[in-house]
């Protein structure tokens, strides 16, 4: 790189710092209040929601509920198995994920 490719990198590198320095430090609230942690038990809450109604859709269709359809029942327990398909999928890459930074040299 020349001197004043080098320079300018440089200039552009200290006004971003003088930038962060003079935000307020509303970030780390808004990452807390959302956070992963919320995430995932939203997700692992909804998963089992849909598990919950695919389950009731399917009894009211065999106790011969005449509103619930067999077109619902499917549709239903293939949501909720999609759903839970998805959350092992996610819990193995995140326990691949911690395995290998407790893994990684200090």
């Amino acid at each position: 790189m020349s001197v004043p490719a080098i320079q300018t990198a440089l200039a552009q590198m200290q006004s971003l710092q003088a930038q962060t320095r003079a935000e307020p430090a509303t970030a780390p609230a808004t990452v807390e209040k959302g956070g992963f942690a919320g995430e995932l038990k939203q997700s692992i809450e909804r998963i089992n929601e849909l598990q919950q109604t695919a389950a009731a859709k399917t009894t009211a269709f065999q106790l011969g509920d005449p509103n619930v359809s067999l077109n619902d029942v499917m549709i239903d327990k293939q949501k909720a198995s999609l759903a839970f398909e998805m959350g092992v999928q996610v819990r193995n890459r995140l326990v691949g994920a911690y395995k290998e930074i407790m893994n990684m040299q200090v």
